[in-house]
């Protein structure tokens, strides 16, 4: 690919993505989302997070992992129980990341 094909490819993402991230902000209220939509939208984020910690978490070398040996399950695991006790993000995280280093070392 030459380097015109690349500015190219590069201006025709951004604009695509422009438009797609700007569509809510510019029509705003003159085009409303049915209640649904909008109820759905709210799980948009947790459903987010999911896709991403949930791979790390529970697959080791492209395989399905749910046993003791899975460190990072173990650690998740103690880090969702204490997101349910605690509620607190910040100790959530710096409970999980200890967990899973202690784990690692011993």
């Amino acid at each position: 690919m030459n380097a015109l094909n690349t500015w190219l490819v590069i201006i025709g993402l951004t604009a695509v993505t422009v438009a797609t991230r700007s569509f809510f902000l510019v029509l705003g209220d003159r085009i409303p989302l049915p209640l649904r939509v909008q109820h759905a939208l709210r799980y948009a984020p947790a459903c987010a997070l999911v896709a991403l910690v949930a791979p790390e978490v529970l697959l080791e070398q492209g395989q399905l992992s749910l046993t003791l040996g899975n460190l990072k399950l173990l650690a998740g695991a103690l880090a969702i129980g204490v997101m349910l006790v605690s509620r607190s993000m910040i100790v959530t995280m710096a409970v999980g990341m200890a967990a899973f280093t202690a784990l690692r070392l011993l």
